[in-house]
């Protein structure tokens, strides 16, 4: 077995992990930014569908809550976040499968997905890793399947920039510099992607959350 790739936890250190929750109650407009993704995921019968970082897994179970006929999967890399986001599913009763990987190749065949979506998981990969990861998406992705990324994007305004150096301490200087400088997209384009477009944005009390989105 391939040795675990070393991961910034959820909120940059591993004891902070049982906060994020609070954490993104507390600085992030919660509902309207999770409720604008699954508007861009849009979940459709019987599509599969994969969430790359489900963290504690808010964004996954209310995919499923807007259409329970989608075939929903996750992968994450952290063990913790793996129990939070079980045990908020089960207490639910919902069918959702999260697997773990070992931050390297994605569990899956060629072509298994119909879209893939992620959510603030990009600034917490630096340059080197954003890209193959990327090309796992690409790789895992039906042809013409689609990409949905939201997180921290250029900042939109003076204030902005400033309030994103708060994320910046907590998750590194290295991995978020790519993010608020606007190079995912790029990123995107490097691994295959084509129609890469930043589509929305939602400034937030810690920065400017940006919307993805590309086909393969």
């Amino acid at each position: 077995m391939n040795k675990k790739k070393e991961f910034i936890p959820a909120l940059g250190y591993d004891w902070l992990t049982g906060f994020y929750d609070l954490t993104i109650r507390l600085t992030m407009p919660e509902k309207k930014f999770r409720t604008k993704l699954i508007d861009e995921v849009e979940p459709q019968n019987d599509e599969t569908i994969l969430e790359f970082g489900y963290g504690t897994g808010q964004n996954i179970i209310l995919a499923h809550e807007r259409n329970n006929k989608t075939k929903l999967n996750g992968l994450d890399i952290d063990p913790k976040v793996k129990e939070i986001a079980e045990y908020k599913i089960k207490k639910l009763g919902f069918g959702i499968t999260l697997d773990l990987y070992e931050g390297a190749t994605f569990p899956y065949p060629d072509n298994s997905f119909d879209k893939v979506f992620s959510s603030l998981v990009f600034h917490q990969l630096d340059a080197e890793t954003k890209l193959p990861c990327l090309k796992e998406i690409y790789r895992v992705l039906k042809p013409n399947g689609n990409l949905i990324i939201g997180d921290w994007g250029k900042a939109k305004s003076k204030l902005m920039r400033f309030l994103f150096y708060i994320v910046q301490i907590l998750d590194g200087f290295k991995t978020t510099n790519d993010n608020v400088n606007g190079l995912l997209p790029k990123f995107m384009e490097q691994a295959g992607f084509k129609n890469v477009a930043e589509k929305d944005f939602i400034n937030t009390r810690i920065g400017t959350y940006s919307y993805y989105r590309a086909i393969k």
